[in-house]
């Protein structure tokens, strides 16, 4: 089927693009982020009002090709996003490589739509701790995977779509 990834800084306005390319049902919005605290409780709570109701809901943060598996064919998945996903699996201390090959694998067999948004952290100064160091590489690293077997890709800034890969059209 059709792999899209769509990029962007925070605030960006990607999200919102992502859910405007998944607009007509069926869709399932495949969420990775984890409700640690009561600001991340919040966020999740926006996520789901912009969505609205006709959104079918799987809530993953480590077994991403795992629920993309599991969306019916037919169905669009939009996956928000990757660079929580990518903070789950250092947090558990998953071979980090090795789970993205795993998810480029599956997406470049995928027989679903699936939408993915990830987050471009990589164009500001270089971190000063070592950890934020190799988030923003394995990131960068992410990206670049994902993008490569995607068959359309975005950046997003300021709400404005720009296409980096594809003939313009995401469907």
């Amino acid at each position: 089927m059709t792999v899209s990834l769509v990029l962007g800084g925070g605030r960006s306005g990607k999200t919102a693009r992502a859910l405007s390319l998944a607009a007509t049902p069926p869709h399932i919005y495949i969420a990775t982020a984890q409700a640690l605290d009561g600001e991340m409780e919040r966020r999740i709570a926006a996520h789901k009002a912009e969505r609205g109701a006709s959104w079918q809901l799987i809530e993953e943060e480590l077994d991403l090709v795992g629920a993309i598996r599991a969306v019916p064919p037919g169905t669009t998945a939009l996956v928000d996003c990757l660079t929580l996903w990518l903070s789950n699996l250092m947090h558990h201390e998953r071979d980090v490589r090795q789970e993205i090959e795993i998810l480029a694998e599956a997406l470049s067999q995928t027989p679903t739509r699936v939408i993915l948004v990830s987050n471009e952290i990589g164009m500001g100064l270089v971190p000063m701790e070592k950890l934020s160091r190799a988030f923003r590489d394995e990131q960068g690293w992410l990206n670049q995977r994902i993008a490569a077997v995607a068959d359309h890709v975005e950046f997003v800034v300021a709400g404005l779509p720009m296409t980096m890969k594809g003939d313009g059209s995401p469907l």
